[in-house]
């Protein structure tokens, strides 16, 4: 059996299956092995891993550190992103980091490929081979040395093993996964269109199942995108009687981790779209031609988005004795270290942090890994010179909620409520932070510039 991963394909089982035995085997890197400087390996390329990794190079180049970010993946795409992406309207080509460039540029090393383990008493991290389409070895096995490790493998979806869900329905955790989503979307409307039987009751319905951010603000994304796509000519069809659109949450209301009023606007708009919600009820099945919800009640689709709930990679629970919590992330201290390894830190959504005088872990948002990856920079440097680094200080900036062209919702400090142009603007600018913060000012409004007079000469949504 095999295992396949998005930009590292056919993983061999037994790699996963028996990390110690095999990586003990293998010499370090070269690169790695030298002690001279101190390591430090960041393991995901995230929001808050590439933030981190860009910082750490342009502040210490490598003078008094080695930096080496790992990844699966070649490219960079901001998360809260992907929900355009799979909507066509963003293009994952156009809009990606390129890992190898990015850090030739910013002064650290990037190593492809995915870590099933670290042996911590050695301080080595081991990542598996990569393989092409076709099965042929691209990168043997490897194993890089370390003084500072930092793991950011961000999250994935939840299916709480739900029968069918892994099968039949997309999420949204990769760019990858996001292109096969808008390229089933297009499809769909091209293969209705061309079509002279009735449309069955599954085509043209799209299921969303999860009203968290990425749910709600991809059901108006894809109202919108679908309708432009039916726009191009594909005029055999009543594509805005037909097209169909549901979210189904088992919590009583969509947005449940969002200030309620965040959710009721949100709610009413997508209605006044002809979106039907459905809560306070859950997906029992996930069939090729729908979900089960409930007991008896069956929704037919031809499009499923799995969207509910977030858990941590599930190699973290197995991670040479780390501690995790019940959704596999990594228990951290106020410093965002390792409970029961000094030299090993998590953050973002892999992380799970309770600071003092709280009772609940930092929400899984992109402003908690910009901050801990900020707050990060100074626990390296502390460590450089073998001082104490302080207590990781979070500040909640609120929530902004995005719905397409048809309005924008936001909750800032001090529950200050905004809302239409002034909050998709406030959304649009957390985005330009991350870009600023992974390349810089200039390069950020260079190609914010570019961007506008690009989208004069492109389709308003991809179409391919």
């Amino acid at each position: 059996m095999q295992i396949v991963t998005p930009g590292m394909r056919l993983v061999p089982e037994a790699v996963l299956a028996n990390n110690a035995a095999l990586f003990r085997t293998i010499p370090e890197t070269p690169s790695h092995a030298d002690t001279s400087l101190h390591r430090v390996v960041i393991v995901g390329g995230g929001a808050g891993g590439l933030e981190l990794a860009t910082r750490l190079g342009r502040k210490f180049g490598k003078r008094r550190l080695s930096v080496t970010l790992v990844d699966r993946n070649r490219t960079h795409i901001w998360k809260p992103l992907l929900h355009e992406v799979a909507s066509g309207a963003l293009s994952a080509s156009n809009d990606a980091v390129e890992y190898i460039a990015h850090a030739s540029r910013h002064h650290y090393r990037y190593r492809i490929g995915e870590v099933v383990g670290i042996d911590r008493s050695r301080r080595q991290v081991f990542v598996a081979p990569s393989f092409d389409e076709d099965g042929r070895q691209i990168i043997p096995p490897r194993v890089l040395g370390y003084d500072t490790l930092v793991l950011a493998v961000g999250s994935v979806s939840n299916d709480f093993g739900t029968p069918g869900a892994a099968r039949h329905a997309i999420a949204l955790d990769t760019a990858d996964q996001a292109a096969r989503f808008n390229r089933r979307m297009i499809d769909a409307c091209l293969r209705a269109n061309a079509q002279y039987e009735q449309l069955s009751p599954d085509q043209l319905h799209c299921v969303i199942v999860g009203a968290g951010a990425t749910g709600v603000e991809l059901a108006a994304e894809l109202h919108k995108s679908m309708r432009e796509i039916a726009s191009h000519n594909l005029d055999n069809i009543d594509f805005e009687r037909l097209i169909r659109i549901t979210i189904v949450e088992a919590g009583p209301r969509i947005l449940p981790a969002l200030p309620e009023h965040l959710a009721r606007a949100s709610a009413h708009l997508l209605r006044d779209l002809g979106v039907q919600i459905r809560c306070g009820i859950k997906v029992t099945e996930v069939t090729e031609n729908g979900v089960r919800l409930g007991e008896k009640l069956f929704v037919p689709a031809e499009l499923i988005v799995w969207s509910a709930g977030i858990k941590a990679p599930d190699f973290l629970k197995k991670l040479d004795g780390l501690e995790t919590d019940h959704i596999n992330r990594l228990v951290v201290d106020e410093t965002l270290r390792a409970r029961g390894d000094e030299n090993v830190f998590a953050i973002g959504d892999c992380a799970s942090c309770v600071l003092p005088g709280d009772d609940n872990p930092l929400p899984p948002r992109a402003q908690t890994a910009h901050q801990q990856a900020d707050y990060l920079v100074k626990v390296v440097a502390a460590r450089l010179v073998g001082r104490a680094a302080p207590a990781f200080r979070y500040r909640d900036y609120g929530a902004l909620v995005s719905l397409a062209d048809y309005g924008s919702f936001g909750s800032l400090i001090g529950g200050l409520k905004i809302e239409g142009l002034l909050a998709r603007l406030m959304y649009h600018t957390l985005y330009k932070m991350h870009l600023k913060a992974v390349h810089g000012s200039l390069k950020t409004t260079l190609d914010t510039i570019a961007g506008i007079f690009a989208r004069r000469t492109k389709p308003r949504v991809k179409l391919h």
